[in-house]
């Protein structure tokens, strides 16, 4: 039944599944302790996110029983992810957490996690019933490796969180309309109010809604969301909690 929406038990009991995630090291996955010292955490994230995502179906992690998705998008980065033997689909997101005994090049003010649920997984793609985000909290740990001489660090699952999928996708649309935007197409192209577009709107005037810009300069009304679906603007209570949990404490 396509509306019936996965229930909170049912995502409690996939917790329990999936807690052997907890601790799990990535150990094929190496970077070298000194050569941090040079890399954002963002960049971390950019280049060890991509392989965790490949790697994770095939690491020795008993009753996990997760495999690569063939995708139902055939984009680069197809949706969803994983699928699991219940018949779940898995969506996966990852945040990086800093190790303060780890030395990175820090930047000079905090960068937003870049992690988002973008415009390509809507209402028309997600399956309710079936679909979830699975969220990896993840910091990079100092390998044991007496036999080198080159200290080396791998990703370290520390936590997780399991989402409702068409939950998020509802909060992300609903913030996107209540601030203003709208989408452009069959949710093809989420836009927000561009300069112009927000002086119209405070005068009354009527706002063109035939087409949208990419920047100011085009002088339309709306423009493209560059944002769109970042995890830390997607107002879902459960999620800004783990969010919050591991940025801020």
């Amino acid at each position: 039944m396509k509306n019936k929406k996965i229930s909170i038990k049912e995502i409690d009991d996939f917790k329990v599944v999936m807690r052997p995630l907890i601790g799990t090291r990535i150990n094929c996955l190496k970077l070298p302790l000194e050569a941090l010292k040079t890399i954002e955490p963002s960049q971390i994230g950019t280049v060890v996110g991509a392989l965790m995502d490949a790697m994770i179906p095939y690491l020795d992690i008993p009753g996990i029983g997760i495999q690569k998705h063939e995708g139902i998008l055939g984009d680069r980065e197809g949706y969803p992810d994983y699928k699991h033997q219940s018949g779940k689909r898995l969506e996966l997101k990852l945040l990086f957490v800093d190790n303060p005994d780890i030395k990175t090049k820090k930047p000079l003010t905090p960068r937003e996690p870049s992690a988002r649920i973008t415009q390509k997984v809507t209402v028309k793609n997600v399956d309710p019933a079936h679909d979830v985000m699975l969220l990896i909290a993840y910091r990079l740990e100092v390998n044991d490796e007496l036999e080198s001489h080159l200290a080396t660090v791998s990703p370290t699952i520390i936590d997780f969180d399991i989402f409702s999928m068409i939950e998020l996708v509802e909060e992300r649309d609903k913030r996107l309309i209540a601030n203003g935007g709208r989408w452009f197409g069959d949710f093809e192209t989420p836009t927000i109010l561009s300069n112009l577009g927000k002086v119209k709107k405070s005068r009354g005037e009527q706002l063109d809604e035939s087409s949208y810009g990419r920047k100011e300069s085009e002088e339309k009304d709306y423009n493209e969301d560059t944002n769109f679906g970042k995890l830390k603007r997607i107002p879902h209570p459960l999620l800004q909690a783990f969010l919050l949990k591991h940025r801020y404490r």
